[in-house]
């Protein structure tokens, strides 16, 4: 029974760090939006955001954070399957996070596609509708990420000790 515990205590902790790590990238995207949405020249935002790769790391790293973001909970749902309360709040968050990367394929990746059609030279005619398309696309997914934490957490708060 010890070692049980001790598994699910382990499984704990690495789910809600790839949760938390994963959400990590998501909000940095939230925080810098304003600026980029507001202050930000065009020519600033295309250089930084489509030109000069800063967010290669984004998708090498982030990538696979959002898989495993949702395949951990998921697994310590089942793990949880006999505590009713703890069960639902950790599948619920494995299922936000699924959605998150849904919808980030649906908002984000579509403007992607756009973005690697640009070259340097003149700013697009519809600069300022994948702009927005591209920073709200990512609010979006940021926003459904934190409700999967939170839902991972409050599941993770609701373990039954005993």
């Amino acid at each position: 029974m010890t070692e049980i515990r001790g598994f699910l205590l382990f499984w704990s902790v690495l789910t809600a760090t790839i949760a938390a790590l994963s959400l990590g990238p998501s909000f940095a995207h939230l925080l810098e939006s304003l600026p980029r949405l507001t202050k930000w020249s065009p020519s600033l935002w295309r250089e930084a955001t489509v030109f000069n790769g800063q967010f290669v790391l984004f998708a090498v790293i982030g990538a696979p954070l959002d898989v495993a973001a949702i395949v951990c909970p998921g697994v310590l749902a089942w793990m949880l399957r006999g505590d009713h309360a703890s069960f639902w709040f950790v599948l619920a968050a494995s299922v936000l996070y699924a959605v998150s990367l849904v919808a980030w394929f649906a908002l984000v990746k579509t403007v992607n596609d756009v973005l690697g059609t640009w070259v340097p030279g003149p700013i697009p005619e519809n600069f300022d509708a994948i702009r927005l398309r591209w920073e709200t696309g990512h609010m979006i997914v940021a926003g459904i990420k934190a409700a999967g934490f939170i839902s991972l957490v409050v599941g993770l708060l609701s373990i039954r000790h005993g």
